[in-house]
């Protein structure tokens, strides 16, 4: 008897000492965005593991400071990033879905997961760009959306208010992703193809931003439009230094 009661108690402890660990992992996995992880405190820039789909845990950088009006400041998470030519943008189709590249550095957060983040709750966008001479402007967008890969994840974006950037993004609202090796935009060519990317792009003669270009450092795309520009920020096809894409609940 005295055996099986320290078994007993053996038991007691090691459970107790389990259950702290088990409510943690319980409640990271309520963790769907960055908004989430700031709203439990957690409010120094970095990176961290989040849950889109609820069970697989996806890294992010999330900017929990960030320049800006108090109404779109922080808490943001990032969905792409390009800040110094380091990771080829130039993908095909199963890499857009998954996300790659370095978190700390220039990377896409995945099409699926972005999907996963965005089918539930209302999500706004905002638009960082950053020169070679170091100005600094923003797009922000009160609605966006990815839609599932059985409708191509089809973007919805709307709302643009103006920072300074521009927008150079609404004419892409509706469309289907594009990339090297899965064409689903308007044109009769493949856009991604032609503008070395991958992107929701429309009409491959008329595109009105291209992120997920070539980095070019900064000098003017006076080729066919393969640069990572955004027009309607620097009024021609000029390559951005830094640019970030991200995204957080509407409150």
């Amino acid at each position: 008897r005295q055996y099986k009661n320290i078994s007993v108690i053996f038991m007691l402890v090691f459970l107790a000492a389990l259950l702290p660990v088990v409510l943690m992992n319980e409640c990271s996995q309520d963790e769907k965005d960055c908004s989430d992880l700031y709203s439990s405190e957690q409010t120094v820039n970095g990176t961290y593991a989040i849950y889109p789909a609820g069970d697989i845990p996806v890294s992010v950088y999330c900017e929990m400071i960030s320049d800006g009006n108090n109404e779109d400041n922080g808490a943001w998470t990032v969905i792409q990033r390009r800040m110094d030519g380091s990771v080829n943008f130039y993908r095909p189709w199963n890499q857009y879905k998954r996300g790659f590249g370095n978190v700390e550095g220039e990377y896409w957060l995945g099409l699926e997961n972005m999907y996963q983040l965005t089918r539930k709750n209302k999500y706004m966008l905002r638009v960082d760009l950053e020169d070679f001479e170091g100005r600094k402007g923003f797009a922000l967008y009160s609605s966006f959306s990815v839609g599932p890969e059985a409708d191509g994840y089809k973007l919805q974006v709307s709302g643009f208010t103006d920072r300074g950037a521009g927008d150079s993004l609404s004419e892409h609202d509706g469309q289907k992703f594009t990339t090297l090796d899965k064409d689903q935009d308007d044109n009769q060519n493949n856009c991604a193809k032609l503008h070395l990317g991958a992107f929701w792009y429309k009409n491959c003669m008329a595109v009105k931003t291209n992120p997920n270009g070539v980095y070019i450092w900064g000098e003017e795309d006076t080729s066919i439009g393969i640069g990572n520009v955004w027009p309607t920020w620097t009024n021609r096809n000029v390559g951005m230094k830094s640019i970030r894409m991200k995204i957080k609940p509407v409150s």
